[in-house]
């Protein structure tokens, strides 16, 4: 495998931006199986990091590169800083930044497929609610959504309302990004409700993702996984699978589940990790 740090510069978000990438390479090194043949244009997933986290952290905590050493299969791992990968309210295009713009840059630098069938998206925590939103919001670009300890985060818990503590600067995360302190709020917005983009995915007629979902049972977000696993099991329409395991918010866990997403992604690809 090829591994590199890309820095470059993105017109839809005015500033220069991060990127690690994984291309396949037939010659691998000692130890690491290499891709079985070039090609033109490998398929790729986009690996989304989640809130506490930076474009680094995939690469660093888990051996994505050796999981996807022989299967023909582009990695990129993109920085979206504390976006939740929207447009936000105060604040920058991630949304199309990430389903517009960096396709087509990442197209420009390495061979990437285009093609809709060649595109996934996945990540963990705030990148598995991103990956729901880029997906559900852009099917016509991703045909397959990985999401690992996440749900719809716009939603209601039970008699909890969804307020996020976490602070940018002196002001609430939430409300520089969505403009409310409250996602419960949100219910039923196109821009912000994968609930609501997956009902408009629906309506067009057009081809679905199929959704791999997967949360630990202590997860702190495992009610909100469990909830929005509900609403996907009332909507046959999409090929949605979610699997829960004993487990906490930790690499340990996504180490191991990234592992049979990839798996769940291409089979045929995929050959036990040396």
């Amino acid at each position: 495998m090829a591994f590199m740090e890309v820095d470059f510069s993105s017109e839809v978000l005015g500033m220069n931006c991060q990127a690690n990438v994984i291309i396949p390479q037939s010659r691998a090194g000692v130890g690491v199986e290499g891709a079985t043949a070039p090609t033109s244009a490998y398929p790729v997933l986009w690996l989304l990091h989640g809130a506490s986290d930076d474009h680094t952290i995939w690469s660093r905590f888990t051996s994505i590169e050796r999981y996807v050493s022989s299967m023909n299969l582009a990695v990129v791992m993109p920085a979206a800083h504390l976006s939740a990968y929207i447009n936000m309210v105060h604040g920058l295009r991630y949304f199309d930044f990430f389903t517009e713009e960096l396709p087509v840059i990442m197209g420009e630098f390495f061979p990437i497929s285009s093609k809709r069938e060649d595109n996934y998206v996945a990540g963990l925590s705030m990148g598995g609610n991103g990956a729901l939103t880029l997906g559900l919001g852009r099917p016509d670009v991703y045909s397959a959504i990985g999401c690992f300890s996440a749900g719809n985060f716009n939603m209601r818990l039970g008699n909890r309302t969804v307020i996020n503590p976490r602070k940018s600067g002196k002001a609430s995360r939430d409300l520089a990004v969505y403009g409310v302190e409250d996602r419960a709020q949100l219910l039923g917005n196109p821009a912000y409700d994968c609930f609501a983009k997956a009902e408009a995915a629906i309506k067009s007629g057009a081809p679905l993702p199929r959704i791999f979902h997967c949360c630990g049972t202590e997860d702190f977000l495992y009610e909100n996984a469990s909830e929005t696993a509900a609403w996907f099991r009332k909507h046959p329409q999409f090929s949605y699978e979610f699997h829960e395991a004993p487990g906490v918010h930790n690499w340990k866990f996504w180490d191991e589940w990234v592992q049979i997403f990839l798996k769940w992604l291409l089979p045929s690809e995929v050959k036990p990790a040396t």
